[in-house]
């Protein structure tokens, strides 16, 4: 058998490339920092080459360590669910899902105790955090993610087709100046998510004003919070009609009736081989069969 580096030295290497840092790294491992810099020196002698850039408080991945990372990673995830499996008792085959909360909210979690019921061993690790199609492969193993266009070294199913609604709250049309024209937007606050900088604009180009302005724009990265602010009056929220459908919020209103196709999908994306395994397939079969996609 060749000649392995010690497996603490791995993980150690694996834990500050995914978080940045040796200080925070340490703290998920119990060890001192010192400590965790021996394992990653420990490494780095064994391999022959750096495999980090050093800097102010902080490390990040040079080239050879990003090939180390993407090689090593998915073998230590399953290094850890075969362990799990063994030490519990029972086969547990863990997912490590991105998704942004309002569809996680909206679209998977009402439908999640019919995933458990068909595969009872698998269980989800869920993470909201931002640009998940970046970290696919490198701590998580799948994605849903909102795009124009996924990225073309993945394997992606594009999950729906949408429309772009003005989302307002009621009181906008029951007013005693009811907003009942596009043109009066200008006189309105946009809101907008930062994944979807584009719904505006494809919007006011199928309404015919290409050089509308709002009265101000407000970027959010949180569909959940532009809904909210949208029915406390704050503003007009530029999201799907899927957003608008889920949300089953009396205080909303659809302004306007104008037909616009959005630029944007909900998608679903992977390694290509991250297919082979059982909680991939089986979380994105299922998944497709839910929504219908």
């Amino acid at each position: 058998m060749r000649r392995l580096p010690p497996l603490t030295a791995i993980e150690a290497f694996v834990q500050v490339a995914r978080t940045g840092s040796v200080k925070a790294a340490a703290q998920e491992l119990a060890l001192s920092a010192p400590a965790l810099s021996r394992r990653i020196q420990a490494l780095e002698r064994f391999i022959g080459k750096p495999l980090f850039e050093r800097r102010h408080q902080a490390v990040a991945l040079n080239s050879d360590g990003e090939r180390l990372l993407q090689q090593i990673a998915p073998v230590l995830d399953r290094l850890t669910d075969a362990v799990e499996f063994m030490t519990s008792g029972v086969e547990v085959l863990r997912l490590r899902l991105g998704v942004l909360p309002l569809f996680a909210s909206q679209r998977i979690f009402p439908h999640l105790a019919e995933l458990r019921a068909k595969h009872p061993q698998i269980h989800l690790d869920i993470d909201t955090a931002g640009h998940n199609m970046a970290r696919v492969g490198d701590g998580l193993d799948a994605a849903i993610t909102i795009a124009r266009d996924p990225d073309p070294s993945l394997y992606s199913k594009r999950l729906d087709r949408n429309k772009v609604y003005v989302i307002g709250a009621r009181t906008l049309i029951e007013g005693p100046n009811p907003i009942t024209r596009p043109e009066q937007v200008a006189g309105l606050t946009a809101l907008i998510h930062r994944d979807m900088p584009d719904t505006f604009n494809a919007w006011r180009h199928a309404a015919g004003l290409d050089e509308l302005e709002p009265l101000a724009i407000d970027h959010f990265d949180s569909g959940a919070l532009m809904l909210e602010a949208a029915a406390q009056g704050l503003g007009i929220a530029f999201m799907h009609e899927s957003h608008f459908d889920e949300a089953h919020d009396p205080r909303l209103v659809k302004l306007f009736d104008i037909e616009v196709a959005s630029p944007y999908s909900y998608w679903f994306v992977c390694r290509p081989r991250a297919m082979q395994q059982r909680q991939v397939k089986w979380f994105h079969d299922w998944l497709v069969e839910v929504l219908g996609a």
